[in-house]
C-alpha cells in the first residue's frame, strides 16, 4: 500500500485534487481509499468524495493534533486490513500541519509493504498574497515542511505573475519540488505530479527528493499529547495547529423538517444563507480567508455553496444525494482571525433567521462526542475510546 498525503491551507483545492488523483489511479487499475479529516463532528468534503465512488473514511474530530494520531492509526490499520487498497490518499484539514500527519503514518510500523510518498502541500496561487498577510506564520510553516509544493489555480492568475509566484514559493522552501496545477484540469502538469509521487507510471526509478536532516523520532505511541502538537514550533511553543493558525472554526448539522424542498428552493435558501453568514463574518474580519461551506440536502439533491476569501462570490455545485438521505443542512466554517465564539453566533443566528423566514422547521443534531474550543488544553486520553469506537464501526465499501 502506498500512502499519499495532500495538505494545504483551507480552500487550496485539496478535495478536488484528491478526487482527480482517485480518478487517475482508478483508471490505472489501482484500488483507492481516501481518508478525509474535517473540523468538528460534521464532515462535508467526505460527502463529495463518497459521491465520486471512492471509499472515504472521515475522521471528523476537531482536536486534530491531540487525538488524530490515535484515530488515524485505527483507521489506516482498518482500511489496510479490510479494504486492502493499493493507494491510500489522506487529506488533512487545512489547519493541520501535514508533515505531522505524514510522520505519524511513517511511525505506525505498518510493515515493509507500506510506503509513504513525498508530502504534497497545495498553495492557492490566486490567494497567495492575501494568505501571507492573514495567516503568514502558519502558512509558511506548512510550506517549509513540504516536499512537493503544488501552486494550484494558476488558471486564475495573470500569466505574467506565475513565474514571480513560483520564485517566491521556491525561495520559502528551496528543497521542495515546485509544480504548477490548474484547478480541476487533469493535464500534463497533473500527470507530472502523479509521476513525481508514483514514478512507476513514468516507467522510471523513484525520484529522490532531498530531505533535511532529522533527529531520531520517538515512536508515536510514546509521544505525549502536548509534544505531538508542536509541529515545527519554535523552542518553548506547545500550541496545536488549530491554535497556531489563528483560525476560528465551527461546524454544525441541522435536520430539516420540510420534506418537499425542490432544487430551486434549495438554491434560494443556500444563496440567502451564504449571503447572511458572509455579511456577518465580514463584520468580524473584512478581509477574511478560510472557507465557509454550506450543504443543503433536500433528500434527492444536495446544493453546496462555498466561499474561500472575503472578495469571492459563492461557488455552487449540485450533486445527487446518497440513497435514503434525509433533508439536512450542514455548515462548515473556518475563518482567519475570528474568534470561534463569534463565528458560532454568526452561523447559528443566520440559519435561524433564514429558515424562520422560509417557515421551515429545523433542529440542531447533537453529537455525543462534543469538543470545546480550547484544543491545546484537551486531555489526550479522554477522547481515545470514543474515536476508536466511532471509526471502527463506520467502515463502508462502495
Amino acid at each position: 500500500m502506498q500512502v499519499i498525503v495532500v495538505g494545504g491551507f483551507l480552500g487550496s483545492g485539496k478535495t478536488t485534487t484528491i478526487i482527480n488523483m482517485g480518478k487517475y489511479l482508478a483508471d490505472k487499475g489501482k484500488k483507492v481509499a481516501i481518508i478525509v479529516n474535517e473540523i468538528g463532528e460534521i464532515g462535508i468534503d467526505g460527502d463529495v468524495i463518497d459521491r465520486f465512488g471512492f471509499d472515504s473514511k472521515e475522521i471528523t474530530n476537531g482536536c486534530i493534533c491531540c487525538t488524530l494520531k490515535v484515530s488515524m492509526k485505527t483507521t489506516v490499520t482498518l482500511l489496510a486490513k479490510e479494504y486492502k487498497p493499493d493507494i491510500l490518499l489522506v487529506e488533512p484539514t487545512g489547519i493541520a500541519f501535514p508533515h505531522v500527519i505524514k510522520e505519524d503514518i511513517e511511525l505506525m510500523n505498518l510493515g515493509e509493504s507500506v510506503t509513504v510518498a513525498p508530502l504534497v502541500t497545495l498553495i492557492d496561487g490566486s490567494r497567495f498574497k492575501h494568505m501571507m498577510k492573514e495567516v503568514k506564520n502558519f502558512s509558511m510553516r506548512q510550506i517549509i515542511d513540504a516536499e512537493i509544493l503544488g501552486i494550484n489555480k494558476v488558471d486564475l492568475i495573470e500569466p505574467i505573475r506565475v513565474p514571480i509566484l513560483e520564485a517566491s514559493v521556491q525561495q520559502l522552501n528551496p528543497k521542495a519540488k515546485v509544480i504548477q496545477l490548474s484547478g480541476k484540469a487533469m493535464d500534463e502538469r497533473f500527470e507530472s505530479l502523479m509521476q513525481m509521487l508514483l514514478p512507476e507510471f513514468a516507467g522510471e526509478k523513484p525520484r529522490e527528493i532531498e530531505k533535511p536532516q532529522e533527529e531520531e523520532k520517538t515512536p508515536a505511541e510514546k509521544v505525549p499529547a502536548k509534544e505531538a502538537t508542536k509541529a515545527s514550533a519554535a523552542p518553548g511553543e506547545t500550541e496545536s495547529s488549530i491554535e497556531a493558525s489563528g483560525v476560528g472554526s465551527y461546524a454544525v448539522e441541522f435536520a430539516v423538517e420540510k420534506q418537499d424542498i425542490n432544487r430551486e428552493v434549495s438554491r434560494e435558501i443556500t444563496t440567502e444563507l451564504m449571503e447572511r453568514i458572509k455579511t456577518k463574518v465580514l463584520d468580524l474580519n473584512p478581509e477574511f480567508i478560510g472557507h465557509i461551506k454550506l450543504f443543503l440536502d433536500n433528500g434527492t439533491e444536495t446544493v453546496k455553496q462555498s466561499v474561500t476569501i472575503y472578495s469571492e462570490e459563492p461557488q455552487e455545485d449540485i450533486v445527487n444525494s446518497k440513497p435514503d438521505a434525509k433533508p439536512s443542512l450542514k455548515v462548515l466554517s473556518a475563518v482567519s482571525n475570528v474568534k470561534t465564539e463569534k463565528l458560532f453566533d454568526a452561523v447559528n443566528s443566520s440559519v435561524q433567521e433564514i429558515f424562520e423566514k422560509k417557515e421551515i422547521s429545523i433542529h440542531k443534531i447533537e453529537y455525543a462526542h462534543e469538543h470545546g474550543h480550547n484544543h491545546g488544553e484537551h486531555e489526550h486520553h479522554e477522547h481515545e475510546h470514543h474515536e476508536h469506537e466511532h471509526h471502527e464501526h463506520e467502515h463502508h465499501e462502495h
